[in-house]
Formats: structure tokens, C-alpha cells, sequence
């Protein structure tokens, strides 16, 4: 019953309106004739009486037209949004990012992100000073190869050589012409992954083409006269030893290091077993000092050795009272106790040079791997002698190799751009 006193009212309602107001059409004749029509509350009573004076499909199609458009119309503002978002995130990126802080022991807070880039995060101009750092390592190592070359009378040597600084000058070009773009304010900026993307393949190969190279040296070198080379901060250049270390009640670790890394020359070495990733680390990290752990406690070692210089370095540890000593360069630099004691390094762990493990064999993160060189890496099962140590650090004939693990090419997997090149300890210091 009430909704038929609704619909009688509305009816009565668009009567009179239409009376009052007139028609909406003259049908012709000169005489005004008027339509009564029930239409829904929320219609147009007059487009709902020329709907009906008109031919219906022709208001169909332009009621469709329209609606089209508009959908349309609201299709591209929610693009134009999009990519406004979008790039406006990208030139936030490219404008720089900071760096997580460091956690305990110089280690960086979990963040729930992992560097997936390859290089560590930052903006263009740390990133034009990684390119030249690149750049002038590959030309030093082509200056090694142009005096073998030299020295050997290789044609094919030369020619490569030639080929090689081509290529290297061509790099520059790229790097002068990404400065340019930064200072014109950035346009460039939206392009910059498939830069980046194009001028990391031209290093890959670079770096390839000249290691290629270098293996024709090999063959005049002994297997323990060579160096590890780590141009930049990345998550995929290191060196894997080839088999694990034994348990261990004491050690000594040796080796010798260059580097003008800041903040940090990163991580020259890291072991790690199963269920402890920190089982055995060397590391100097952001504005830390350099750092030693043992099943994840640390103790802070007094090295400074991020001046370009080469360096020799070795940690002594026995696990009774967890007693440690540090040398540089032949000389106690510091030492302590309680650093993980009467825990004995445990065995069937990875061993990784140039790069800091989260998990066994992996998990790297680029801003915390080592940048330099590394050469002489000798682990003993037992604490040497300061008399020993200083045999090393001054190359005496005397000097001992390490009976767990010693320095030879054939011991040791390359990954991911880091190279090795010929070294000799003993001419450092002449």
C-alpha cells in the first residue's frame, strides 16, 4: 500500500512541474502538447522527456561516448600519479641513501632489506669516485702487463694492451659524461639503472679481458707470489679457500694488506661454521677501529692500516683465557684476554677472503667488504713467536709458511671481478 501512495505522488509531482514549467518540446502544429512520465527521483525530468522525443539508440550511443571518455580521462590522472610517484622515488635513490648504523661488534643492524644491487648504496658522486678507483686499478694492472709485455716481446700481449686502454678511455668518457648530466641538474637521472647496467658489463668485461691477459704471467711466477685484488665495495667479489680449517685450541693469522678505504677497509677474512656465521672474523668496519671475533665476541685490535701503504698484520689467539696479541709490521701494536675462552674453533666451516658472511658461504653485504689488495694469508694451528712473527713482517729467510692453511694460487676460487696479478712481499720494503 505505500508504495503505491510513492508512486501516485510521483506521478502527481512531474505533472505538475511540467505544467507549471512548460513543455519541453514542441511537437509542432502550434499547439504545446504535455507528456506525463514516471522517472526515477534522481533523473533529469527534461532528459527524460527528450529521451523520450528522440530516437533512442542515437542517446544511448552518446550517453556510452561520454562515459568512455570520462573513464578514460580518470585512466591517464591515476598514470600521470604513478609515474610522478615513481619518479620521484628514483631521484630520491639517486640523491643518496645513508648507510644502516653498525650493531655490536662493528656489525651493521638487520634492516630486513638486503643489498640486492651489487654495489653498496649511494649517491652519484660516490659512485663516480667507485668508477675511478675502477679505472685506475685497471690502468695499473695494464702498466704490469705493458712491462711484461716489454719484457717478453709479446705481440698478441700488446695488441690486447692496446685494445684494453680503449676501452678503459672509452669508460672515461662515460664517467665525464655522467659528471655533466649531474651538474645540468640531474637530467639524466631517470636513465640512471640502464647507465649503471652498461657501464658494470664494460667493467665485467674489462676486468675479464685483463685477467685473461695476466694468465699468460702465471707460468713465469711461483704459485705463492701473487696478491688478491678488490677494486670496489660489492656483495659478489671475494675469494673462497678451497677446503675448511680443523679444530683449533690456538692460532696465528698473517697476512699482508693494503688499502685507503674510508669509512673501514672492510673485511679481509671471515670463517664461518654451521649455526655461527662469527666464528672466526677479521674486520674494520665504518668508523670502528678493526676488529677480531671468536664465536662472536670481540675485541678491538689497534690497527691502523688504511693509508694506501702496505701492511703486515697478524692476531695470535690460544683459547685458554682467551688470550690475544696483535702485530703490525713486526711490532706488538696491543693484547688482551677472555675473548671467547676454552672455545675451540670449531671445523667443517667456508673461508672466505674479502667478504663478511651472515650465513655459511653467503649472505654478503657490500658495505662490509674489503677494498684493496691482500696477499700472504697463512693461518697456523698454534701461537708464534714474536721472533717469528717479525721474521715474517721483515721477509727474513727464516720466515716460516702456515701448516693450516698456506699461500698459493691453486688453494684459493676467484669470484665476481676480483683478480690476481703477481706480487712480491719483500720488494715493499726496498
Amino acid at each position: 500500500m505505500q508504495a503505491i501512495k510513492k508512486a501516485i505522488s510521483w506521478k502527481l509531482f512531474i505533472l505538475s512541474y511540467l505544467f507549471v514549467e512548460g513543455s519541453c518540446q514542441d511537437f509542432g502544429g502550434g499547439q504545446t502538447q504535455f507528456i506525463c512520465t514516471s522517472v526515477p527521483k534522481d533523473v533529469d525530468i527534461c532528459a527524460a522527456t527528450l529521451q523520450n522525443s528522440m530516437p533512442g539508440e542515437n542517446l544511448k550511443t552518446t550517453v556510452m561516448q561520454l562515459r568512455e571518455t570520462v573513464l578514460q580521462q580518470k585512466e591517464t590522472i591515476m598514470n600521470q600519479k604513478e609515474t610522478i610517484r615513481e619518479l620521484t622515488s628514483k631521484l630520491t635513490r639517486c640523491e643518496g641513501q645513508s648507510a644502516p648504523e653498525p650493531g655490536p661488534g662493528g656489525r651493521r643492524k638487520e634492516t630486513g632489506t638486503k643489498n640486492t644491487m651489487g654495489d653498496v648504496s649511494r649517491g652519484p658522486s660516490d659512485t663516480l669516485a667507485q668508477l675511478s678507483q675502477t679505472l685506475q686499478s685497471l690502468k695499473q694492472r695494464l702498466e704490469n702487463l705493458e712491462q711484461f709485455s716489454r719484457n717478453n716481446n709479446s705481440v698478441q700481449a700488446n695488441s690486447l694492451k692496446d685494445l684494453l686502454q680503449s676501452k678503459i678511455d672509452d669508460l672515461e668518457k662515460q664517467v665525464l659524461s655522467r659528471v655533466n648530466s649531474i651538474e645540468d641538474g640531474k637530467p639524466g637521472m631517470r636513465n640512471e639503472t640502464e647507465q649503471r647496467g652498461r657501464v658494470e658489463s664494460t667493467l665485467t668485461s674489462l676486468h675479464q679481458r685483463i685477467t685473461d691477459l695476466e694468465k699468460g704471467q702465471k707460468e713465469n711466477r711461483p704459485l705463492d707470489k701473487f696478491q688478491l685484488t678488490f677494486p670496489l665495495r660489492t656483495n659478489y667479489m671475494y675469494a673462497k679457500v678451497k677446503k675448511s680449517l680443523p679444530e683449533m685450541y690456538a692460532f696465528t693469522v698473517c697476512m699482508w694488506l693494503k688499502s685507503n678505504a674510508s669509512p673501514g677497509v672492510g673485511t679481509p677474512f671471515s670463517y664461518a661454521v654451521p649455526g655461527q656465521a662469527n666464528e672466526l672474523v677479521l674486520i674494520e668496519w665504518g668508523n670502528n677501529p678493526m676488529e677480531i671475533l671468536i664465536n662472536d665476541k670481540v675485541a678491538k685490535l689497534p690497527f691502523i692500516i688504511n693509508d694506501g701503504k702496505w701492511h703486515h698484520i697478524c692476531v695470535t689467539w690460544t683459547t685458554r683465557d682467551g688470550v690475544w696479541e696483535a702485530f703490525q709490521d713486526g711490532v706488538m701494536r696491543g693484547s688482551g684476554e677472555n675473548l671467547a675462552p676454552y672455545h675451540p674453533i670449531k671445523p667443517q666451516g667456508v673461508l672466505i677472503l674479502g667478504q663478511e658472511q651472515d650465513t655459511l658461504g653467503g649472505g654478503f653485504d657490500a658495505t662490509q667488504a674489503f677494498v684493496g689488495d691482500l696477499a700472504n694469508f697463512h693461518i697456523w694451528d698454534r701461537k708464534l713467536s714474536i721472533g717469528e712473527i717479525y721474521n715474517l713482517a721483515t721477509c727474513s729467510s727464516k720466515a716460516q709458511i702456515g701448516n693450516v692453511f698456506s699461500w698459493l694460487e691453486s688453494s684459493i676460487d676467484i669470484y665476481g671481478g676480483a683478480s690476481k696479478w703477481t706480487f712480491e712481499a719483500c720488494r715493499q720494503l726496498n
